[in-house]
Order: C-alpha cells, then sequence, then structure tokens
C-alpha cells in the first residue's frame, strides 16, 4: 500500500483538529472545530463528549478532503488530547452520562484539601509523583461519582465506564458499542492520582482513597503501540499513539534525550523536560510525569510545569469583556501603548499552579489606575503568559540545576510576535519558535508513524534544526527586576482573595 501520510487528531480544550502530515514531517492539511465551553457554576468547566466525538469526524473528513486523499492514504493515527478531562459512560448504548468535567475545572478542590489534611500528600507523592490537587483527573471522576443519582451504584457493578479524553475517542474509533476497546495511554493514566508511577498500573492503595472502582477504568498501555483498527472516522486505519497533548508536544520536539525541554503556550502553558529513565521529585512545584512510552519499551519521565490559562486569558478577553474580536487582535491593542502602565493581571481563573498549587486562589487585575485603557490591559494579558513562564523556569532550574540556553516553543499563542519579544525579555533567554508551530500534532503523527512502521523509529524522525523564528532579550536587568517584583505582590494579592471573596 503506497501510503503517503500520517494523520493526527489533537483533542485540545477549545477546539478539535485534524492535521495530516507527510514524510517529511510537513503539514499537509489541517481542519479544526471549535467546541462549546459550559459554566454552570463559578469555577465549573464542562465540555459535551458527544460534541466532540461529532467534530471529530468532521475533521477528519475535511482533513481528508483538503488534502485530496482517501483512507488508504493513511498509514495511521495518532491521538493528543487534553488531560485531566474525564468523562463517564454508557458502553450499551455510547452516551454519556456525565459532562466532560475539564482540567481547568475547580469543583474538586475540598476533596483535595480533605486528602492534604488527612495526612495523604506523602503517600500519594510516593505513588504518582503528584500532590493531591483538584487539577487531576481522579478526583473528577470521585465527584462524578459522589454526585450523580445512582452513580457508583453503576460503576461498580460495570455498567459504566469512563476515563480521560484518549479513553473516549478510542473507544468511539474502535467500534464503540459494538465492542471499542476501553484503554487509556500510560501518559494520561499517570494524570489521575490513581497509578503508580513506578509499576504503571492501577494502584488499589490509591483506588481505596478517591473511591473510585476499578471497573470503571480503563487498562493502561503504553504511548505508541496498536491501540486497536479504527471502525468509524478512518475505518481500517490503526490507532498507533494515544498521548496526553504535552508529552506529544515533547515527542513533536523531538526531546529523547535527558535535559532537553520544550515550552507549548496554547489554552493553558506548559514546560516539559526529559529527564529519561529518572523519576525527578520536584521540590519546587514541578510535577514528575511520564514523558511517554514505547511499546516494549522502559517508560521516559518528565519533569513538568503547568500554568492554567494563558491563551484562555485572551479568549476572556474577546468572550468575557468583548474587548477584542478576535484573538489576533490583542497584539495589535497591546501594540498601541509602550508598557503595561503599571497593570498586571494574574489569571487564575482555576486557581494558581506551578510553582504555587493554590487551588483557592483567583484572578486579579493589579496596579489599576484611571490612566490604564485597553491597551495596557491587552499588554498585561500578554505579559501574564510570559511573567508564568518564568515561575516554572526558575522552579525547573532550581530543581534540576539546568538552565536552559534557549527556550523552544509552540503552540497557538507563538503566532503572536509581540507575545515572544516579551517572553524573552522577562525570562532574559532567547526564544525560539519552531517551524510547524502545531507541535502536539506533530508529536501524535510522529507516534502513530513509528507504530506503523512510516518511521523506523525515533532516530528516524524528521527534524529541522533551524527555528522558523528567534527573539532575544532586550530588556535591562534592572527594569526586568523592578517588574518582576510588581509581578509578584499582584500573585500574593490572587492568593489572598479566595473563591468566595474570603480572605485565605
Amino acid at each position: 500500500m503506497n501510503v503517503r501520510y500520517v494523520a493526527a487528531i489533537d483533542q485540545g480544550t477549545t477546539s478539535t483538529r485534524c492535521i495530516l502530515f507527510d514524510r517529511a514531517g510537513r503539514l499537509v492539511s489541517i481542519a479544526q472545530r471549535e467546541h462549546t465551553q459550559h459554566f454552570p457554576n463559578p469555577g465549573w468547566v464542562e465540555h459535551d463528549a458527544l460534541e466532540i466525538w461529532r467534530n471529530t469526524g468532521a475533521v477528519v473528513k475535511e482533513a481528508l478532503r483538503r488534502a485530496g486523499a482517501t483512507y488508504a492514504d493513511v498509514a495511521a493515527v495518532g491521538l493528543a488530547n487534553q488531560r485531566e478531562t474525564v468523562v463517564i459512560w454508557d458502553p450499551s448504548t455510547g452516551q454519556p452520562v456525565t459532562p466532560a468535567v475539564t482540567w481547568q475545572d475547580t469543583r474538586t478542590a475540598v476533596l483535595a484539601e480533605e486528602l492534604r489534611t488527612a495526612g495523604e500528600v506523602g503517600r500519594v507523592e510516593e505513588l504518582t509523583g503528584l500532590k493531591p490537587e483538584a487539577y487531576y483527573a481522579g478526583p473528577r471522576l470521585r465527584w462524578l461519582l459522589d454526585h450523580t443519582p445512582g452513580l457508583r451504584d453503576r460503576a461498580e457493578r460495570g455498567e459504566v465506564i469512563g476515563g480521560t479524553m484518549d479513553s473516549w475517542l478510542i473507544w468511539n474509533l474502535t467500534g464503540g458499542p459494538a465492542g471499542g476497546r476501553h484503554v487509556c495511554d500510560v501518559t494520561n493514566a499517570s494524570r489521575t492520582l490513581l497509578m503508580d508511577i513506578t509499576t504503571c498500573a492501577w494502584h488499589p492503595e490509591l483506588l481505596d482513597l478517591l473511591a473510585v472502582p476499578r471497573a470503571l477504568l480503563p487498562e493502561i498501555v503504553p504511548s505508541i503501540a496498536d491501540h486497536g483498527t479504527c471502525t468509524s472516522v478512518l475505518p481500517g486505519i490503526m490507532i498507533g499513539a494515544a498521548l496526553g497533548d504535552q508529552q506529544a508536544a515533547l515527542f513533536g520536539h523531538t526531546c529523547f534525550s535527558p535535559g532537553e525541554a520544550k515550552c507549548t503556550l496554547g489554552s493553558g502553558g506548559f514546560v516539559l523536560m526529559n529527564t529519561g529513565d529518572t523519576q525527578v521529585h520536584s521540590t519546587h512545584g514541578m510535577i514528575t510525569t511520564v514523558g511517554y512510552q514505547l511499546a516494549g519499551r522502559p517508560v521516559v519521565y518528565a519533569l513538568e510545569g503547568s500554568i492554567a490559562v494563558t491563551g484562555s486569558l485572551v479568549q476572556w478577553l474577546r468572550d468575557g469583556l468583548k474587548l477584542i474580536r478576535y484573538p489576533a487582535e490583542v497584539e495589535t491593542l497591546a501594540l498601541t501603548v509602550p508598557d503595561n502602565g503599571g497593570c498586571y493581571v494574574v489569571p487564575a481563573f482555576a486557581g494558581l499552579y506551578t510553582p504555587h498549587w493554590r487551588s483557592e486562589a483567583r484572578g486579579v487585575i493589579a496596579g489599576l489606575t484611571s490612566f490604564i485603557n485597553r491597551g495596557h490591559l491587552a499588554r498585561a494579558v500578554l505579559e501574564a503568559t510570559a511573567w508564568q513562564t518564568l515561575e516554572v523556569l526558575e522552579a525547573m532550574e532550581a530543581d534540576t540545576g539546568i538552565r536552559l540556553p534557549a527556550l523552544r516553543v509552540d503552540g497557538g499563542m507563538t503566532a503572536n510576535n509581540l507575545l515572544m519579544q516579551l517572553l524573552a525579555d522577562i525570562i532574559a533567554v532567547p526564544v525560539e519558535r519552531q517551524m510547524v508551530a502545531e507541535t502536539v500534532s506533530l508529536g501524535a503523527a510522529f507516534g502513530a508513524g513509528v507504530a506503523a512502521g512510516f518511521w523506523s523509529g525515533p532516530p528516524d524522525l524528521p527534524r529541522d534544526p533551524t527555528p522558523a523564528g528567534r527573539w532575544t532579550p532586550g530588556l535591562a536587568e534592572d527594569d526586568r527586576a523592578k517588574h518582576r517584583g510588581r509581578w509578584r505582590r499582584a500573585v500574593q494579592s490572587a492568593m489572598l482573595w479566595g473563591p468566595d471573596g474570603e480572605a485565605n
């Protein structure tokens, strides 16, 4: 069979896309559809899993049409997905019995606090590499079981199944009610607080601690392996990879050696560093996680810093405040002023992640005066991403002793040239934008192509050593230190403001 392409399905926080890549790693065609963001209560963020499944079929069909391709042209498909987002469904009908509760949702903050006050932090961190936080998938499953009438009994009887979005898509792609595979890749499983990060298996102690029945959960499988054959959407095509989106980006950047790192700036922001076969347990708020696993090979671990809100802050300017009509307009608006006018935005919509881990924190706009206009606010929104990235890089350096000589970036926000310069100024190292900005999708495609033999293995994957853009620092150190101090005070204000407006 003369296959020409590998397909990637990137099921993200705000949209689902399908991209076809050729053997040189070049983007051939892309199709994308946004899905609705539901906010039923303050701090709650939900998606409709059926809408996402319908969009998946639509974008695959459109990507093939735009490339003039057929199923026979595709060697394999790889999946990347928004991590920590969960859904529970009835396998006899294929209908979700809960909304998809997203990784940005904070309703499990009380449960996470109960685990911490019960003295479970050390044991949970020992087994999972993670601290008990509202961020992770397991507490969301627990919440749904506790708050949906009759659901826990059904889960214990095996009448419903659940998992992260890779599980939902693979189950549907491989047959759904007619025998779909219920699996979860090891990178997504590592973000549940339910998997032993050393054995890569569901741990009975963790299942008991979070009261999640084993019958509900999928089988844990390697990231890059034969996950089954599609019976719909891409019939007859093998699913060759499934990775959490940020691990997919790590693979897409070909960060295969310990110490290599990447930064993805999409709805949220994520910095991952390959640590090889070593689990680096952070003392500075970083996450120990699984980087990826090829079938038949040992797990590769990573150290991660997570930022809850980056690109979604721009989306809030558009949809919430109506200050801009489309995301790219934020750069134009920010360029109307020379600086932020003394204004700082801390977007703790879902609490603060690395390095603070304060789920009760709430967003603040600090330094407001009558001088501040729309341009200053737009600039402060962009700077918020840069300051949060600096905090993550400082924590990573403190844990590893490695200072990155440059920061490799990808994701939708990297199209903003002003942000790239602000980022270089604030982190004080060069910023390099990759030729393929959609590195999450590229990583999923790379993994699927390796599993299908489209490429012989990681060393055979195409690499482009020349960045598409490079920005060097241009901010004087005294000015940087002054603004750093103001940012810290703004963050302290966010941590003092509790979810109900009460002081923490």
